[in-house]
Formats: C-alpha cells, structure tokens, sequence
C-alpha cells in the first residue's frame, strides 16, 4: 500500500518528520536529565550496552545503536578519556578491538536507570499501558523486527 504521493505529501505530516522530532526531543531531554553524570545520551546508549554486555566491539555499537563508526569512534575517544571506558585488542584477532567499561564506567552506568526513567515516563505520561504497548509494536513493525 503507498500511503504518500506526491499530491498528499506534507513534510510536516510525514512519519520520518515526526519520528526525527521524536526523537530530538527524547535525546534533549535525556541529555539534560545526564548532564549530572556528565554524558550525553548516546554515550548513554554505549555505556549501557557495554554494561549488559549486549555489545563488546565499536562495529557491535555502531550497528545496534545506528550510529555511523565515525562519529563512534570520537565518542568512545571521549568516554575513553574520562576513564570511562577502555579499549583493548582481542587475543585471538588483533584487528578486532574488545571494549569494556572501567570502574568508574560502571559506576556510571549503574546511575542511568535511575535516570533514564523519568525522562521517559514523563514523554510517555498520557499513554495508557495498551497504548505504549501499541506504540512498541508499532515500532517494531516499522522497523522490520
């Protein structure tokens, strides 16, 4: 089914448009929410993932978080140079780089859902449970999953 055209297509109305402003509106109120913790909300996202192990390589980051590996590879320099995190060179592959957060990158990462949370559940305030439940499913659809 084609759901736009060229005579009904209004950037405003878009789904990409509102899902692009959706989600600038999240990140800026989650990197206010973080700005105690002195991370910003995609540094969020490579703190976390690291921390439940969901990911362990800049590649592994990049794919699962969107992000392109340049603009990966400037965040992990400055989590890295906060003593965040820290690079290492797999044993069994030297080309492959393992990530791991330090100590204080864990003490870090246990602060966010604490965090995170409330920067959420006050976007989603108005949504009854079977209406977020519908907007997950929603999303997933649209993303493929």
């Amino acid at each position: 089914m084609r759901h736009y055209t060229k005579d009904n297509f209004k950037v405003r109305e878009s789904v990409g448009f509102q899902l692009v402003k959706a989600r600038n509106l999240i990140v800026t109120e989650m990197d206010a929410a973080l700005k105690e913790l002195d991370i910003s909300g995609q540094q969020m996202g490579i703190m976390l993932m690291l921390r439940q192990k969901l990911a362990s390589t800049p590649f592994e980051l990049s794919k699962m978080l969107g992000i392109d590996t340049g603009l990966m590879t400037r965040m992990l320099d400055k989590l890295e140079t906060r003593g965040l995190l820290v690079r290492s060179r797999d044993q069994e592959d030297r080309r492959v780089v393992n990530l791991s957060l330090t100590k204080d990158g864990i003490a870090v990462a246990d602060q966010i859902p604490e965090i995170a949370p409330d920067v959420l559940n006050a976007r989603l305030k108005d949504f009854t449970k079977a209406e977020l439940t519908e907007l997950r499913r929603l999303l997933r659809k649209f993303l493929g999953e």
